[in-house]
């Protein structure tokens, strides 16, 4: 009987975050990483990365990243707060106390053999290896635990299970879902292992499967989290609906973390640099520090070569920035902005009569550029999301 209430604790947490597989018309929702400190300061998430991804020689002299998997096992999972929006989820208190009592009652029936051994023959007998509510929580307890190789693993698992189900049973709306529900886990542990173009690669495919919403310029994040972010090392989890509302934001969020470490480099990376402006625009102006550090950077430089800049960058602030970098007062910075412009510099004789003609394009597209500022900034986005998704 005591067996059954540890089960029943799993099964009350994925009803709340899965209600379709038991018949309710309510959509997912995804554990991942928290983003809280997408925006935060550079040097120091290089400096937490160190610890978390060590390096090792291989015996052929490449490197391979080590993460916490490696080391530390169940341990890492320990004292993870799991973040939720709480008005969107109005029973989150006891989710996520049904979520805390199942994990602490698989511990407690793997802390000793003897319990484990029954537990396991339980298991066989109930054959819970095809409740596919079970798979998820074994899952989502597993991404907690910090073991995001031995996560991937299950979850791919799942997905072989779950899609043949998903076609003979599920519309095709909440199968999506699904499938972009997969796809999110699978990216948020790759980011979390610093393999940050699988991550990439996964989050591109759920953002063309989407049809993004009217952007609002609300706060993605109330202050209070905002605050604690702060302090936190990013070790924190969320809980996030499946929504195109809540997903597109989180996808374009952490192609952000992805594409920032190599931007802000040493090396000069022009074009993630580029990708790391077009995201910014995104929660305005909560990555205005991280924009001005670009800034600088491309002022350290003396130039910034990125020719999709008028195709998806129509924040008004950022436009009179680049604006400011060509001016005397701004430094005359050489910024190759325009499509070809590059090509036009380098192959013909800069006359003075073709540099003015550059000047005079630049600045005709700079006022078109301000007239599309009214555009929906998630169309935009979205937008480049698929056209630069090989690049």
């Amino acid at each position: 009987m005591d067996m059954l209430f540890r089960v029943k604790d799993a099964f009350l947490y994925v009803s709340a975050v899965q209600p379709a597989l038991f018949q309710s018309h309510s959509g997912p929702w995804i554990l991942v990483e928290d983003l809280s400190t997408v925006y935060s300061d550079i040097e120091m998430e290089r400096g937490a990365l160190k610890h978390a991804h060590k390096k090792r020689k291989l015996t052929d002299g490449r490197e391979k990243t080590m993460s916490s998997d490696d080391e530390e096992g169940l341990g890492k999972g320990r004292g993870r707060h799991i973040l939720v929006n709480k008005t969107e989820m109005p029973a989150w208190s006891e989710t996520l106390e049904s979520f805390r009592t199942a994990r602490e009652s698989w511990d407690l029936l793997h802390s000793h053999e003897g319990l484990e051994t029954e537990f396991k023959k339980i298991c066989a007998a109930w054959k819970t290896e095809s409740w596919m509510w079970f798979r998820i929580f074994l899952s989502d307890m597993i991404i907690y635990q910090g073991q995001y190789r031995k996560a991937l693993s299950s979850l791919h698992q799942m997905a072989a299970v779950q899609q043949p189900q998903l076609g003979q049973q599920s519309p095709s709306g909440q199968a999506s879902q699904e499938h972009h529900r997969a796809l999110i886990q699978q990216a948020s542990c790759h980011y979390a292992l610093g393999e940050y173009r699988m991550a990439c690669d996964k989050l591109l495919d759920v953002v063309c499967g989407l049809v993004p919403p009217k952007y609002e310029l609300t706060k993605s994040l109330d202050d209070q989290s905002r605050h604690k972010a702060k302090t936190r090392k990013g070790t924190d989890l969320r809980l996030l609906p499946c929504t195109s509302k809540a997903i597109l934001p989180f996808c374009l969020q952490l192609m952000l973390a992805c594409f920032k470490l190599r931007a802000f480099a040493d090396s000069h990376d022009d074009l993630s640099l580029g990708h790391v402006i077009v995201l910014l625009q995104y929660d305005w102006p909560h990555g205005e520090t991280l924009f001005l550090k670009a800034v600088d950077k491309i002022c350290q430089q003396g130039s910034f070569q990125y020719e999709n800049f008028f195709n998806y960058v129509t924040n008004i602030d950022m436009l009179e920035e680049f604006a400011y970098l060509r001016t005397p007062e701004g430094g005359r910075i050489q910024l190759e902005l325009l499509p070809n412009q590059g090509m036009l510099i380098k192959h013909h004789t800069v006359t003075r009569g073709i540099t003015k003609g550059v000047k005079e394009d630049f600045r005709l597209a700079m006022e078109r550029q301000v007239s599309r500022c009214g555009e929906n900034l998630l169309n935009v986005l979205h937008r480049f999301c698929i056209n630069e998704k090989s690049s």
